[in-house]
């Protein structure tokens, strides 16, 4: 807490002749503004305590010359002179006394001991300083009272939280759920007390059933103070509709068809049926409770089929629409599938095949296209004209021959 400045004053009302009382408040007055020379002075601090609880008052001494130190109420009057107690309130108790310290508790504060407290410092001239006791009151109750017990969705509803005698005035803050919300709030004064009322006006979903609503008060003689209220939602039905045969895969003729219905409401729904939309029932449908049932699928039975529930709040329906397969479609459906990734499979090979096979031929013709120009050209290199090259090439190997020939 901030120490606070030293003031001066007074020390007591002195007794004496009329004629010379104001000329002695009028010289302790100018007495105790002079400061004194050896530097000796009062410190204190204010005190803020919760009612109830215990305050502490501190009056020491700065540069102490065993000078008597006293503590005053508000009335002015001694609560301890050193360390003897004159006034009769046994709340107050001393803690420390020194020649430079006079320490008091007071237990048991009430409103009635909020003011200010004097130190008194019995020096030439006196000195005195005031502490400020602030005595903080808690709600006295938190309530919060709602407009309508049970709700339906989508209504907006009125609730009020009241903090009752509090001081000073609460802060009320507003949570659904983890959310926090924003309310309007007054204050009422009645005498040192205050009373706040927070209003908050909420529109209601299913999703809000079960949730609570949280009044929290912010004030600074209390923590985690609050009161909550469940919220209680009525909403019509919500309706799904599942289909449990067959598990996956197409609706053919000839085979079963079986559908369920489930559907959650507050109140539970009491009345469930199944109808088909823009069309009469077959009658080789069977219905049971939350139940449907087609034993021999047909393409007579395509349609949409609807179950509806309802409560107190409304109505809600959920659709299966119902197309029946030819008897062999989910076959050959297979069966094209089969015939296309195998046709894939061998076009992937043959292309392969036919790449590996280029890249051998080319590298072949790379590795021979030398060899054969030259043997070509062989015995032509001599001739005069074009047609004694011809004639030179092709004597050439008969030549060949006849040399073969000679040799054998």
């Amino acid at each position: 807490m901030a120490a606070r400045a030293q003031h001066s004053g007074p020390a007591a009302n002195g007794g004496g002749a009329p004629a010379l009382l104001p000329l002695l408040l009028l010289l302790l007055s100018a007495a105790a503004i002079i400061p004194r020379g050896d530097g000796q002075n009062l410190i204190t601090e204010d005190v803020t305590v919760v009612e109830g609880d215990v305050a502490t008052i501190s009056c020491r001494v700065k540069n102490s010359d065993d000078s008597v130190i006293q503590l005053l109420n508000p009335n002015r009057q001694t609560i301890y002179f050193r360390d003897f107690r004159p006034l009769k309130d046994s709340r107050f108790q001393l803690v420390n006394f020194s020649n430079s310290e006079l320490r008091v508790s007071l237990t048991n504060v009430s409103i009635s001991d909020e003011g200010r407290y004097f130190c008194q410092l019995y020096t030439d001239p006196p000195q005195e300083i005031y502490t400020t006791i602030t005595v903080l009151v808690p709600p006295r109750n938190l309530v919060i009272d709602i407009q309508k017990e049970i709700a339906v969705e989508g209504e907006e509803i009125e609730l009020n939280c009241t903090a009752m005698a509090s001081r000073p005035a609460t802060t009320i803050r507003w949570f659904k759920g983890n959310k926090e919300l924003t309310g309007k709030s007054e204050v009422e004064q009645w005498s040192d007390m205050y009373t706040v009322t927070s209003q908050l006006l909420l529109k209601v979903g299913r999703e809000d059933d079960g949730v609570p609503v949280i009044c929290l008060v912010d004030h600074p003689a209390v923590k985690d103070l609050q009161t909550q209220r469940y919220l209680e939602v009525m909403y019509k039905p919500q309706v799904r509709v599942s289909q449990n045969y067959p598990v996956q895969g197409l609706t053919r003729e000839g085979e079963p068809l079986e559908l369920t219905c489930a559907a959650f409401g507050k109140p539970q729904p009491t009345d469930m049926r199944w109808l088909r939309v823009d069309d009469e029932m077959p009658q080789h449908v069977v219905v049971s409770g939350s139940n449907l049932l087609i034993s021999n699928l047909n393409k007579t039975d395509n349609g949409t089929y609807r179950c509806e529930a309802s409560n107190a709040v409304g109505k809600s329906h959920a659709d299966y629409m119902l197309f029946v397969y030819d008897s062999r479609a989910g076959e050959e459906g297979a069966i094209r599938s089969v015939d296309h990734a195998v046709v894939g499979g061998v076009v992937a090979v043959v292309v392969f095949a036919m790449l590996c096979l280029l890249i051998i031929l080319g590298r072949y013709f790379a590795r021979h296209k030398g060899t054969y120009f030259t043997h070509e050209a062989k015995g032509a290199d001599d001739a005069a004209d074009a047609d004694t090259a011809i004639i030179n090439a092709e004597g050439g190997q008969n030549n060949s021959e006849e040399k073969k020939e000679y040799f054998i």
